[in-house]
């Protein structure tokens, strides 16, 4: 085996175990794109990546004909192709929310960590995972401690079905005295009379979802309750 064959081996090595890290932080929290997925990316990325740059001194030169290539340039291609990918992931729910970003940006970023192996840039690759894990695990749990208090709250969004229509009025003044902060607020009414009041609301991260359904349940006037936590 030439010393180039081992080379290349050692980066596609490389390259797994990186996409091996960002997938198995991805997976651990049941996220669309996981383990094989993010190992293929980085992968696949970081042989394209080899191919570009050596087909790039693969052709004789010739005095009749000279034939100049760009040695990133399948890297460049998967740069932009990747994007692809990273919209199938994110969604649209049924309450307006957007999930799945976090997602599409680390593929991105799985492209981006094979390329950087590929063509031989180590330990910026090595930096780069590293900042990737930082930046999805550490930071936000850092921001819920030291950061201010839009990044202490968490959303869930209520929705109360209410007979009596006065009862509408008292049930959202009973969530503002409980410190809840009403990001949104619609009230539809329904066939059978009664009517349906969806409520966005903020609360503090640590508050547990199950406690803001009891709270919610025993407001007068409220005959049932759905619950969605959000973030």
């Amino acid at each position: 085996m030439s010393n180039i064959d081992l080379d290349i081996l050692i980066k596609l090595g490389i390259s797994a175990i990186f996409g091996l890290i960002i997938g198995l932080e991805r997976e651990l929290k049941r996220k669309p794109v996981g383990l094989k997925t993010s190992l293929v990316i980085s992968v696949v990325s970081c042989l394209l990546t080899i191919v570009s740059i050596q087909s790039a001194y693969m052709f004789p030169k010739s005095d009749e004909v000279k034939i100049t290539m760009d040695p990133l340039r399948l890297a460049a291609q998967i740069v932009s192709g990747i994007g692809f990918l990273g919209a199938g992931v994110i969604l649209r729910r049924g309450n307006d929310s957007i999930s799945g970003l976090t997602t599409a940006a680390m593929i991105w970023g799985a492209a981006g960590i094979g390329i950087a192996v590929g063509a031989g840039f180590y330990f910026e690759a090595f930096a780069g995972v590293a900042l990737l894990i930082i930046s999805v695990e550490l930071v936000p749990f850092l921001m819920k401690i030291f950061g201010p208090k839009q990044l202490r709250e968490k959303e869930i969004m209520l929705q109360l079905f209410i007979r009596d229509q006065a009862q509408i009025d008292k049930a959202i003044s009973f969530l503002l005295e409980k410190k809840y902060i009403i990001r949104r607020l619609r009230i539809k009414d329904l066939d059978n009379g009664d009517h349906l009041v969806q409520i966005l609301v903020a609360v503090d991260y640590r508050e547990k979802t199950t406690d803001v359904y009891l709270v919610v349940s025993d407001i007068e006037g409220v005959k049932k309750v759905e619950i969605e936590s959000i973030s």
